[in-house]
């Protein structure tokens, strides 16, 4: 068995599928879900009339459903998750192209949950395809058959259990962080902030949990501590090309200098810790974009965060919910976002030099 497994690149591990399928899956998901919702807030705040105008429209009558350029990327968003996770797993052409459709039936299925469905059931199905491909004589129909229909069967019989799991799970977490923002507020930017560096992915994470409102916030306000933290804290350093990649690329890129030395992290970590309930209780910042949280554990990565927050905004103000965008809010975004994450990493950082913690070099980043 060992032998056969190795022969089709069948590896089941907690790396391959909980650090490489879960980071895929979230490049997928901002590549089509995200983006889409991008193009759409950008379209309509900027009258674009090529991103605004339907360039699509699929049934006919009351069944009639339209679609911008945006609403076409959102609506593959199920596809593209699987095949960035068969991707991931290495699957052979015959299999990753079959993924697609696998993708579409489990997000479909797995309602707002349908990111961590898609998960679950493309990695099976992925493996299953892997095993029998090239198996027979006649392949081009044994392997899409074999993924299609096994991951077919297994979406409807574990997706909507799947996604009806992970809504409560997201549920009871904004539902607590409605109760008391502040303790939770700590509670979730530190882990997901902590997620964020760690490589595993924090967007998927957030998107899978479903991670609105107040406990989307918090999820924002981790994640910007990380990287500006980052960033600011290692200047002397790496300079402004350090600053440019850990700012708006990844904090990431700090985890072999975290192995060697952890308490570089802990300037990150409690300005996340003060961060957090300051966005919850202060400001009051919500993480409310169509993308359904997938934004929140972005980050300033590409500032699809704050893209994120602001497209919340708008879709509460055109459904009534809030009623302006006011500078309250941009002054809560840019001091939870950018200026708090720079200045206390940073006297954070000082502290810690002081004492011996973090050293001359301990946060140069690899060439």
């Amino acid at each position: 068995m060992r032998e056969f497994l190795k022969r089709k690149n069948i590896e089941i591990s907690a790396r391959r599928y909980g650090i490489d399928a879960l980071g895929a899956m979230a490049q997928g998901l901002f590549c089509s879900l995200l983006i889409g919702t991008i193009i759409d807030t950008v379209g309509v705040q900027f009258h674009i009339p090529f991103l605004t105008q339907v360039v699509a429209v699929l049934g006919s009558g009351e069944q009639a459903v339209s679609y911008t350029v945006g609403g076409l990327a959102k609506a593959m968003s199920g596809p593209a998750m699987a095949v960035a996770i068969g991707y991931a797993l290495q699957a052979p052409p015959l299999v990753l192209f079959s993924l697609a459709t696998v993708g579409f039936a489990s997000n479909a299925l797995g309602g707002a949950g349908g990111p961590l469905a898609v998960l679950f059931v493309a990695i099976f199905a992925a493996e299953l395809g892997k095993a029998v491909s090239k198996q027979t004589k006649v392949d081009i129909l044994v392997t899409p058959l074999t993924t299609i229909l096994a991951g077919a069967a297994l979406s409807a019989w574990l997706a909507p259990a799947i996604g009806a799991a992970a809504n409560q799970v997201g549920a009871l977490i904004r539902w607590a962080t409605e109760l008391q923002p502040f303790w939770m507020g700590i509670v979730v930017s530190v882990v997901i902030g902590i997620a964020l560096t760690l490589p595993i992915s924090s967007a998927a994470i957030c998107a899978a949990l479903s991670l609105t409102g107040l406990a989307g916030g918090a999820a924002v306000a981790g994640c910007c501590a990380n990287m500006v933290g980052f960033a600011v804290l290692s200047f002397r350093e790496n300079r402004w090309g350090g600053l440019v990649s850990q700012g708006l690329g990844t904090s990431m890129l700090q985890m072999p200098n975290i192995v060697k030395n952890p308490r570089i992290w802990l300037p990150a970590i409690l300005t996340s810790a003060v961060t957090g309930p300051l966005a919850t209780c202060l400001f009051h910042l919500e993480m409310n974009d169509p993308s359904g949280g997938l934004a929140a554990g972005m980050g300033t990565c590409g500032l699809v965060g704050q893209i994120g927050v602001y497209a919340g905004w708008v879709s509460d103000v055109a459904a009534g919910v809030k009623p302006a965008v006011t500078a309250f809010d941009w002054a809560g975004l840019a001091l939870i976002c950018f200026l708090l994450p720079a200045l206390l990493a940073w006297l954070f950082g000082l502290f810690f030099r002081k004492i011996g913690w973090i050293r001359p070099g301990d946060l140069t980043l690899p060439q």
